[in-house]
């Protein structure tokens, strides 16, 4: 599909798609059945401030998997890296898009819903390092 020539987003600003965030109930037994029954390979899994997230890799490129037990809701967040999130951000402000602004460990994110309401993110990889920081990390 081509993008709309008047889009508050063209060209297209997106980069990569790094994560799928997905709710889950009980990230312990999902992130369990990933690596039986899928092959996933456990990245790390981290527990604190209430909940549980877990990445998972199911190739070798990217998205990784994040299961996590604090989302709302079922539907799986999309996220995108992008060049520049200040300017991406205030693009899809004016383009009237309700973003709500958050931090994840490599830099800052905003959430919003696409116009078929997919759930999608955007961040600024910042924090290049904070990766490395949790991978072979498996909090029990």
């Amino acid at each position: 599909m081509v993008p709309h020539e008047h889009s508050l987003l063209h060209p297209l600003v997106f980069e990569s798609l790094d994560f799928i965030y997905v709710p889950t109930e009980d990230v312990d037994a999902s992130a369990r059945r990933y690596v039986e029954e899928l092959g996933a390979e456990l990245v790390w899994k981290v527990r604190g401030m209430g909940t549980v997230v877990a990445c998972l890799r199911l190739s070798t490129g990217e998205p990784s998997i994040l299961l996590s037990g604090h989302l709302v809701g079922a539907t799986p967040i999309l996220i995108y890296r992008v060049a520049d999130y200040a300017s991406t951000v205030a693009r899809l402000r004016a383009a009237g898009v309700e973003v709500k602004e958050l931090e994840i460990p490599q830099g800052p994110c905003a959430s919003f819903r696409a116009p078929g309401g997919q759930r999608l993110a955007v961040y600024e990889l910042t924090r290049p390092a904070a990766e490395g920081h949790f991978v072979g990390r498996i909090d029990e």
